[in-house]
């Protein structure tokens, strides 16, 4: 299988698309002549016109509710919001109007809508460009939420969303865009709402998605050292959530880790949490530990952001507090 890295796989997959619906089209800030912020896009506007792939004025409200609008009309818009934090700006369209237009329809309006976006800390932004918004908008009924680790599962869940009908958040981390990983040949796609087992264990289960999935593989490499071995369990959505694959772990080890970058304070570690101490309390052997971003805005120094996010040592210390292992 050839390897290649999450950016290439994102542009395969919205390539893909374009091709092969005339329904497809993409939307947003600097996606064309600039080539996109992040060079997803680069090359695109050459490639398929003005017509399907459109720059936008800086107007993030805007540019969801022409992407709604357009859904709605039986199109398939791919929006692109630069980073997850201007989606602030278009919240009641996303939350009040995508997630709401087919349960209010009565399913006679269908929201086909992917809004791809950055999300996390970690590259030197500034407080008001580092920040983890996805979880919130798991909570929001209506919306679909995916949040992919790598390569293979970027091109798999981007397929997914877009053949879907209903509105879905695309998270894509700004510091994976480099990660490389196989992706075969063959078309696959990734079901939303399946988790993934990244690696086996039976001593203790840490929960993560994105980036932090990364830092849970390298807290894991850090526990084998010590003769502890855990199962790291990768999300991939956080709506729909697979919670049978987590749950399952659980009950296998007998303890379990989340680890998220998003604040402490009301995140949706929390909400997972809650779930695994409501769902295998008696299989606990101890409680569920929560590894996250500090509840401070993130510092633009590097020094400092960097004790801002979970970092594999941290997740080691908490599973030294916890458990005594």
């Amino acid at each position: 299988m050839p390897e290649i890295t999450l950016r290439e796989a994102l542009k395969l997959g919205l390539r893909e698309a374009l091709d092969c619906d005339d329904r497809v089209f993409i939307m947003g800030e600097d996606i064309g002549l600039f080539q996109g912020s992040y060079a997803v896009t680069s090359g695109f506007l050459d490639d398929y016109g003005p017509d399907r792939i459109k720059d936008t004025p800086i107007s993030e409200s805007a540019i969801v509710g022409c992407g709604v609008g357009a859904a709605a009309a039986g199109l398939k818009p791919i929006v692109e919001i630069m980073t997850i934090n201007f989606m602030l700006l278009a919240m009641d369209q996303i939350v009040n109007h995508a997630a709401k237009l087919r349960y209010m329809s009565d399913g006679q309006l269908e929201v086909p809508l992917v809004i791809r976006t950055v999300t996390g800390g970690g590259g030197q932004l500034g407080a008001t460009h580092s920040q983890s918004f996805e979880g919130w908008f798991a909570s929001v009924p209506g919306l679909y939420v995916a949040a992919p680790s790598d390569p293979y599962d970027a091109l798999g869940l981007l397929r997914t969303a877009i053949d879907d009908n209903n509105p879905i958040i695309f998270a894509e981390h700004a510091k994976l865009y480099q990660v490389r990983g196989e992706v075969p040949d063959e078309y696959y796609s990734i079901p939303l709402g399946k988790a993934k087992i990244k690696r086996a264990g039976s001593d203790v289960t840490l929960v993560a998605y994105s980036r932090a999935v990364h830092t849970a593989l390298e807290a894991a490499g850090l526990l084998s050292e010590k003769g502890v071995e855990a199962e790291v369990i990768d999300l991939r959505t956080l709506r729909p959530l697979d919670m049978n694959t987590v749950l399952e772990s659980v009950r296998n080890t007998g303890r379990a880790v989340v680890i998220e970058e998003g604040w402490k304070t009301g995140g949706f570690a929390g909400e997972l949490v809650s779930r695994i101490q409501e769902e295998a309390f008696d299989d606990l052997d101890g409680p569920v530990g929560r590894v996250c971003g500090l509840d401070v805005p993130a510092p633009y120094s590097g020094r400092l952001e960097s004790k801002v996010f979970p970092e594999p040592q941290g997740v080691v210390n908490e599973i030294e507090r916890l458990y005594g292992l």
